[in-house]
């Protein structure tokens, strides 16, 4: 044994250079997954990280995200310790038996525990509660009445249907503009105008993103929400998209290199005839208030 641990052999140092490609291809995909984006952050990364791991609620990466990030390195692993796991326990005693190995394994196990610290930080501040400054007062403070018919749509839902103001009329319907990028407010709408307008609305979100909520994606975007079969998704071409969210008065403000907007949590209530009721925010609590009230 000690012969064999003078001189590393060649198959024993390819299997521990894997392994180091495994933990260096891990750590990139954790870091993808879960490192705070920047404002200044190319647009790039954002849709790759969409595409690759999507996102909840809370701005983690979603079920099937996770699945990914454990599933990826650990097949990798295991078919690395299938194949040549005679030749990885021999490379790791012959670092083992070095004073610079031990070091250097040293080196790796303190970096795999402050990756996954930082992990563990990264989750415990996603899942807590997020800072809402309308949360907590009075849902009738935000109720503004109004009055004429809604602006019209024009626009294409998830199912490759043009819905119009018409097409909502026979029951109550609340309007609300968020877009699919959107990791922080947008999901926390959509679930509060989901959560008000259950059994009582037609909820209708309208993106503010067109560039990349195209109507091909609607379908994937509608899944990755969990919007139920009554919930409208709507997009189209960006000048038409631009143009309704103009005619609705909803502001917003693009960084045309991230492609984020700066846009109101606002929803607008309509009643079984297509008319304006109210404009709220779009938070569980204003919206059912709303409702209640237009019934």
């Amino acid at each position: 044994m000690e012969d064999r641990l003078t001189t590393l052999p060649t198959r024993a140092a390819l299997a521990l250079l894997a392994l180091l490609a495994i933990l260096l291809v891990s750590a990139g995909l954790w870091a993808l997954a879960l490192w705070p984006l920047a404002s200044t952050a190319p647009e790039w990364v954002a849709r790759t990280r969409e595409i690759c791991f999507g996102s909840a609620r809370d701005g983690l990466p979603h079920a099937g995200g996770w699945v990914l990030l454990v599933g990826e390195p650990a097949g990798m692993l295991l078919f690395l310790l299938a194949a040549w796991g005679y030749e990885v326990r021999e490379g790791l005693a012959f670092l083992w038996h070095r004073w610079v190995g031990r070091v250097v394994l040293g080196a790796v196990i303190l970096l795999v525990g402050v990756g996954a610290g930082a992990v563990s930080v990264r989750v415990a501040q996603a899942t807590g509660a997020p800072f809402d400054p309308v949360r907590g007062r009075d849902p009738a403070l935000a109720l503004v009445p109004l009055r004429g018919a809604a602006s019209e749509l024009g626009l294409v839902d998830q199912h490759g249907a043009t819905v119009t103001v018409a097409s909502l009329r026979g029951r109550p319907a609340v309007v609300t503009f968020v877009y699919a990028h959107c990791e922080t407010v947008c999901p926390i709408m959509v679930h509060d105008v989901l959560a008000a307008a259950a059994g009582r609305a037609l909820a209708v979100l309208v993106t503010l993103d067109p560039w990349r909520d195209t109507p091909s994606r609607l379908a994937s975007i509608a899944e990755a929400w969990k919007l139920p079969a009554d919930a409208l998704l709507l997009s189209g071409e960006v000048e038409t998209v631009e143009f309704v969210l103009n005619r609705w008065r909803v502001p917003r403000v693009r960084n045309e290199g991230t492609g984020d907007l700066i846009h109101p949590t606002v929803a607008y209530v309509l009643d079984a005839e297509g008319r304006m009721r109210f404009q709220t925010d779009a938070t569980e609590g204003a919206v059912r208030l709303a409702l209640e009230r237009v019934e």
